[in-house]
């Protein structure tokens, strides 16, 4: 009796010792992600859960932008440009909130009448694969 006393008490200290814990979640982004323009400027903002117990996450967004006139025209093939913009944030209980803003500078500068119109946005959280939101735009 006392040998399965022991032998029970032993299996079940192995199983809490010996099970690896959940740390990791499912990492997602939550609710709607805000992209909008100002001017030159891109901000997109958001909200991502499920990290478990990281510390931070390492946010990247792309975007295309053009400089266009009144009639919806790009004047020239070289005011299309790529930028990018990326940071680091902190996991409080297993959610990050980011906002990172991108700024579209051309050569020569987009100045009114023209303005700057961005399309292609994509989000993604370099950490976790396939982790990433698209919105085609314009915005």
């Amino acid at each position: 009796m006392r040998q399965l006393f022991t032998l029970t008490i032993t299996t079940i200290l192995a199983l809490f010792l010996f099970t690896p814990s959940a740390s990791a979640g499912s990492p997602h982004f939550v609710g709607k992600i805000s992209v909008k323009s100002s001017g030159s400027s891109l901000t997109v903002s958001g909200k991502e859960a499920g990290l478990g117990n990281e510390t931070q996450v390492h946010i990247v967004v792309t975007a295309d932008a053009q400089c266009v006139n009144r009639g919806g025209n790009h004047p020239k093939a070289g005011n299309k440009e790529s930028f990018a913009a990326d940071g680091e944030f902190p996991v409080q209980n297993g959610k990050a909130t980011f906002s990172l803003t991108l700024n579209a500078a051309f050569q020569p500068d987009c100045s009114p009448p023209m303005t700057v119109v961005w399309s292609n946005v994509h989000v993604e959280d370099v950490d976790h694969a396939g982790v990433e939101a698209f919105f085609a735009g314009p915005f």
